[in-house]
């Protein structure tokens, strides 16, 4: 986990968190599946909540849920899709990835 996302006590506050809502969310992969799960800069300040709701958007984009502009309702951004071709490459909101 990088140091951006803050010092070490909210690094692994952070780490801790998203340990456990994956371990909820792990009957949803399928066997055999290895995930990496990558906390932004923006996941120190968010609340368990919002890491709930961006673990699941990031969770529905790679299991062939919504495309990779869409998030869905509740979500960090607006809820709306994105217009137009994205460019491969960092995703520069949220806070898990």
């Amino acid at each position: 986990m990088s140091k951006a996302v803050g010092i070490a006590v909210v690094r692994n506050k952070v780490k801790r968190r998203l340990r456990h809502l994956m371990r909820d969310r792990l009957d949803r992969l399928p066997t055999g599946s290895l995930v990496v799960v990558r906390a932004l800069p923006g996941a120190g300040e968010a609340d368990y909540d919002q890491l709930a709701r961006d673990l699941d958007a990031a969770l529905q984009r790679l299991l062939g849920g919504a495309p990779r502009g869409c998030n869905p309702p509740g979500a960090a951004t607006d809820g709306g899709c994105a217009s137009g071709p994205r460019s491969p490459g960092r995703d520069p909101g949220g806070s898990a990835q």
